[in-house]
This record gives C-alpha cells, structure tokens and sequence, in this order.
C-alpha cells in the first residue's frame, strides 16, 4: 500500500480495489453490537482543516474512532494559524506531537503535497482547493459498485459545475482507472481549460447523455468560489443542467443518481430526485465512513 494518498492518480487498478475491498469488510461492522476494532490502537490520527467541512471532518473522525485511534481535530479558526502560524510550523508540531497520520483539507491546492514533505507519517488529501478529493472518489466508487456490482465499462455522468469540483477530478482519474466511461456535463463556462486531455469525453446537453447513464453525478454549484457570473440566472442553470423527475424517468431502469453534498435543492437536482430510491445521496455518506476506514487501516495497519 502506498505511504500517503494525495490524489486519485496515486492509486492504480488493483490498490484500489483493495481500499474497495477492505472497505466492504468494514461495513460489516455497522452491523455488529461493538463497532470498534482495534487495529490503531495507540496511533494518532490528526484532523486538520483549513475550510469548514462538516460531513467529511465527522466522517474521517468516526472512521478513525472506530479504529481505536486517537484523534486530535484540528481547526484553523481559533488557533495559531489565524495568527499568521505557517502551514510548515503547525507541519513541525504535528511532526512533534508524534502524529501518525494527518488528514488535510485546505483552500490551496497542492497543500498536501506540501505537508507529505513535512511529516514522517502518512498524509490523507480530504480536498486541496478546486484540486482533488481522493477519499470522495473512493466512496462514490464503493457506492456505484453496491448498488450495480460492478465499475468496468460503467457509463458515468458528471453534470454541473465541473471548474471549481475537486469531486469531479478525482471521480475522472478514479474512474478511468477502474474501466469507467466518463462524461463531463457542463455549460462551456464551468469547465476548465485543458479539460480535453482528461480522461472523459464532454458534452454540454444533459438531455442528450441521460438515457445511456448508469451513474448520473450531480455536482454543487459552488458560488462561493465565483467571482463572476458563469451562467445567466438559477432558474435557467436548473432548467438546463438542473436533475428533475422529467429526466430521471428517461434514465435506464437500473440507473442510479449521485451527488456528494451539500446540496442545492431545486438548483442542480430537485427534491423529489435527491430523496427517490434511485437517490444514494444517503448512502454515500454512510459509505464514506467505511472507506475511510479501510485507507487509514491500509495506510497505518501495517506499519510497526
């Protein structure tokens, strides 16, 4: 197993379908009386984010709790770095409180890879600016692989605001690498320069791509990222690229509809979509505990 996981092209064919792997076992847990093992027993797990997360901050912390590890979360509001502390010298105590291993996120990309250099222990990229978000990728695979049993020759769709998705970056690379199809859904405005040496083709007609999906990924418009108008207005952004019921009955019987929240209801998808059966908005989150679990177990498990 690799030593950190910055990004999704760290990961080849077969050591992520070991994460996948793993991550099944330890869903198996969820059904146990005690949901703990001991396999980190005495480690140190350190939450370190620089941006406000709710889901994937809780997410990482139960993965590691349920691991026996001992957690220090660590937020940038309210501590040394809002006074003006480097992300090298808070590298340098972290490297002195003997953590064993530091989950990231940060609002400039490439800070991981920053850190990785800083740090004896393993490094977990939990999203790097408009750059990557490796541990999501895993966990929408995981999802996409329950609910159709398989990830080869999958055709995925990923719609809306791709520019400013480090989901959508790493869903591509995650993707291509497990034999996946991927298509990139967008208005030419939101998506970015260069997009035509990734790995997925682009279309900007969702109505177009829906009846050959297996996967239909919605993606949050992040406004809080835009500094100027990328589209005319919501309404027209929601008639457009917008996921309503209209389009999930043109969707493949088997067909499943993602999203990796927060949502913008009746923006990018409409209410009755995200809470449908076909909807696995809900168990990505769950599912995100599982894999998260099996990479800080393949990172530190086997390390003495």
């Amino acid at each position: 197993m690799i030593k950190h996981l910055l990004s999704a092209a760290d990961l080849d064919a077969a050591t992520a379908t070991q994460v996948l792997d793993t991550a099944e076992e330890m869903a198996s847990l969820a059904a146990r009386e005690v949901k703990k093992l001991p396999t980190l027993r005495g480690r140190t797990v350190v939450n370190l984010f620089y941006e406000d997360s709710t889901r994937t901050r809780i997410s990482f912390e139960a993965a590691a709790k349920r691991l026996s590890a001992d957690v220090i979360n660590f937020s940038a509001k309210g501590s040394s770095v809002s006074k003006g502390e480097s992300l090298k010298d808070t590298a340098l105590t972290l490297q002195a409180m003997g953590a064993d291993a530091v989950v990231i996120r940060h609002p400039a990309s490439g800070a991981p890879h920053r850190l990785a250099n800083w740090v004896a222990g393993s490094v977990v990229n939990a999203g790097d600016g408009t750059h990557e978000h490796p541990t999501q990728a895993l966990l929408d695979a995981y999802t996409m692989r329950s609910r159709l049993k398989r990830l080869a020759g999958l055709n995925v769709a990923i719609v809306g605001d791709v520019l400013h998705s480090r989901v959508a970056r790493s869903n591509v690379q995650l993707l291509h690498t497990l034999g996946a199809k991927v298509t990139l859904v967008a208005p030419p405005t939101l998506l970015p320069v260069g997009v035509g040496a990734w790995p997925a083709q682009t279309s900007y007609d969702l109505d177009a791509v829906v009846p050959d999906s297996d996967v239909v990924m919605m993606l949050r418009v992040q406004r809080e990222r835009m500094n100027q108008a990328y589209f005319p207005s919501e309404r027209e952004y929601a008639r457009r690229y917008g996921f309503d019921l209209p389009r999930m009955r043109r969707l493949p019987e088997h067909a499943i509809i993602m999203h990796p929240g927060p949502m913008n209801r009746g923006m990018e998808i409409a209410p009755e979509v995200a809470d449908s059966a076909r909807s696995t908005i809900v168990e990505q989150v769950a599912n995100g505990v599982s894999v998260r679990m099996a990479v800080l177990y393949l990172l530190l498990g086997g390390k003495s």
